[in-house]
Parts: structure tokens; C-alpha cells; sequence
């Protein structure tokens, strides 16, 4: 045939005729379903806390929220078993200004009249119920951070003029001076040498959520500081709290347990002291059992704690629980035992009482 070339034949190589698969673009199914179900749980965690808004509107919270104090808010939160968390004082003072009512399908909170000391986290999550037995339904919760805008009070008031701050050498510590207001400028100071605290963001961060953060305390941070804050007009100064070092063993109670005597003669006195030494910020319970306990003996028993300086900066608690047997008896000699209890455990210490 004229006029077309003939095609130049190469050898095959092996496999070549083989179905060749086709350059399509393939979509990654699994991938798009694993990155669908972690937007929707995150837009669900979110979702179920808004803001009612005026004439019936809704609006869904951001991470923070600002509003001048004096206004009310009122936050819904969806579910038919809500639990809430808020500014724990609004708990302790009994605050008829705030309501929690549970609604069919939702959890409503109104706070009325709003102060500057109402800052702070409103939270909501779901209880997910067995019986008696309820938790947490991660996948579905809430939260907000509400700033109660008051330029008379920069910093949120608190109960007391001063505060103790325990500096732990194995976590941080938090000096709460925080603000009502986030664009509030805020340093640290030191009473005595009179100083401002570089805050270099690394050691020392700022908080506007917590307050200024030591993020690894050493006993050179120890003393009365205070925090000032400044916004378009005169600085305000926050109550003074005093850093206290701590660093004692973490564990069951370091106790100990003596008798004023061991042998004791019908109508004396005699008083056994139980002690621990332990973490300043750590309460202790003790228990304890004696001999006339089954005969419904009469006993004085008294509980105190005082924070003791250790000598080399350190700050710990010694907690004590006293005994008091009056006029002693046959039936009071034997063995007297303390069981004392913390968080992280309990310790059993006895001593012998005889009769002369």
C-alpha cells in the first residue's frame, strides 16, 4: 500500500500484554472516613454547649467569651444527664444567683447579675450511666472560658488578702492572679528586694487563664510576690501570696506514735500522740483503735496541723492526732494504734500502755 509507512515492530517485553491498570485516581476511602469521624467528634464536643442569645437565638461558644459584669448569661447543653462545672466559690457561698435546671434534651444555666469574681470556666459533658455506676462521655462535652469584664477590678477578687503557694520541685506551681479582663497587662514583683520577675515564657510563662506558672519551682523562687496589672489607667495590684518550698517524700504518711509514759497507775493521765510529717498541701486523716474501745471507754481525741520551716528552705506540715486517756484503768492497758491515712495510701503505728 502506498503512502503509509510501515510501523517499526520492537520485541515485547515479558508481561506486556498483560491489562495495564488505569491511571485513575483512586479515592482513599478509609483516610477521608477516619478524618470525617474526628471533625465530626470535635464539631460534636463543641456543639452540644451554646449561648442563648436574644429573641431565641442560639450561638455556639468559642474557646473564650467576654461580657461586661452585670450581664446575665444563659448556656444550654444537650443531653438529658448533664453535668457542669463552673467557679467552684459559686458552690461555696450558695449563690442564689445562679440556676441549673435539667430539661428533657438539654441542661440549662443561668447566671443573673454577674460579678467580676464570676470568671472562669463553665464546662458541660454527658454522663453515660450503668446502674449506679456513671461516667464521662468524652465524645461529648463543652467548655468555655467567660471573662467578666471589669475595669474597677482587674483581677478576679478572691476571699482572702493572702494566699500560701507551694512550690513543689516535681510540678508546677501557679500564682493565680488572674484577670478579668485579657488584654489586661500584667508583671510579677517581688516584695522584698522590691523587683519586677522577668517572665521569659520558658521557666516563668503567663496565663491568662490560670495566672503566672512556674514550670520547674526551686527553693530560690521562695518569698511574698505579688502581680500588678494595667489598662488605660492606674495599675491594680492583686492580694500577696506567699511561696512557700516544699520537698518532702510522696507516699502513706511518715508517722510516728509515743506515749507520755509507758507504764501508767489507775487515776493517772496518759496521752498518746500519733504524728506525721508530710507535704504541706496534704490532708490527713487518722483512726484509731484502744483498748477500752469495746467497752464504749470515754476517750478525748484532737486533731491539728501547723506548717513547720525545715531549717534549709523547705516548708513542710506536721499533723498530729492525740489520745487523751483520763483516770487510767486495768481495762485501758494494751496496745494503742494510729492509722493514718492520705491520698496516696495509709500507715499503722502502735505503742504499749502497761499497768504498774
Amino acid at each position: 500500500v502506498v503512502g503509509q509507512p510501515a510501523k517499526s515492530k520492537r520485541p515485547k517485553e515479558p508481561g506486556e500484554n498483560k491489562i495495564k491498570p488505569v491511571n485513575k485516581k483512586v479515592k482513599p476511602k478509609i483516610l477521608k472516613m477516619k478524618e470525617r469521624e474526628f471533625v465530626d467528634s470535635s464539631l460534636k464536643s463543641q456543639s452540644i454547649l451554646t449561648q442563648v442569645m436574644d429573641k431565641g437565638r442560639f450561638q455556639k461558644l468559642a474557646a473564650t467569651l467576654s461580657l461586661s459584669a452585670g450581664q446575665s448569661i444563659e448556656l444550654r447543653c444537650k443531653g438529658s444527664n448533664v453535668t457542669w462545672k463552673y467557679p467552684s466559690y459559686l458552690d461555696s457561698f450558695k449563690d442564689s444567683r445562679l440556676s441549673i435546671k435539667q430539661l428533657d434534651r438539654y441542661s440549662q444555666l443561668i447566671l443573673t447579675n454577674s460579678t467580676a469574681a464570676d470568671t472562669g470556666e463553665y464546662s458541660c459533658w454527658l454522663q453515660l450511666c450503668n446502674g449506679n455506676k456513671c461516667r464521662k462521655d468524652e465524645t461529648k462535652t463543652g467548655s468555655t472560658y467567660i471573662f467578666f469584664t471589669d475595669k474597677e477590678e482587674l483581677f478576679v477578687p478572691t476571699p482572702s488578702y493572702f494566699e500560701i503557694v507551694y512550690l513543689n520541685p516535681h510540678k508546677p506551681a501557679v500564682i493565680p492572679c488572674r484577670v478579668t479582663t485579657p488584654s489586661a497587662k500584667v508583671t510579677l514583683h517581688r516584695e522584698f528586694p522590691a523587683e519586677e520577675i522577668e517572665t521569659d515564657g520558658t521557666d516563668i510563662i503567663y496565663d491568662v487563664k490560670k495566672g503566672f506558672v512556674y514550670q520547674h519551682p526551686t527553693s530560690d523562687h521562695k518569698g511574698i510576690v505579688y502581680c500588678k496589672a494595667e489598662l488605660q489607667g492606674a495599675p491594680q495590684i492583686s492580694i500577696k501570696y506567699h511561696l512557700l518550698y516544699v520537698e518532702v517524700p510522696k507516699g502513706p504518711p511518715s508517722t510516728t506514735i509515743a506515749a507520755s509514759s509507758n507504764r501508767a497507775g489507775v487515776s493517772d493521765s496518759v496521752h498518746v500522740i500519733c504524728t506525721v510529717l508530710g507535704e504541706p498541701d496534704v490532708d490527713v486523716n487518722f483512726r484509731w483503735q484502744y483498748p477500752g474501745q469495746e467497752s464504749e471507754r470515754p476517750v478525748i481525741i484532737q486533731n491539728f496541723w501547723r506548717l513547720i520551716n525545715r531549717g534549709t528552705g523547705h516548708t513542710a506540715r506536721i499533723s498530729k492526732s492525740v489520745l487523751l486517756v483520763e483516770d487510767f484503768e486495768a481495762r485501758d492497758a494494751g496496745n494503742y494504734i494510729c492509722i493514718a491515712q492520705n491520698l496516696q495510701g495509709e500507715t499503722t503505728v502502735a505503742t504499749e500502755v502497761e499497768l504498774n
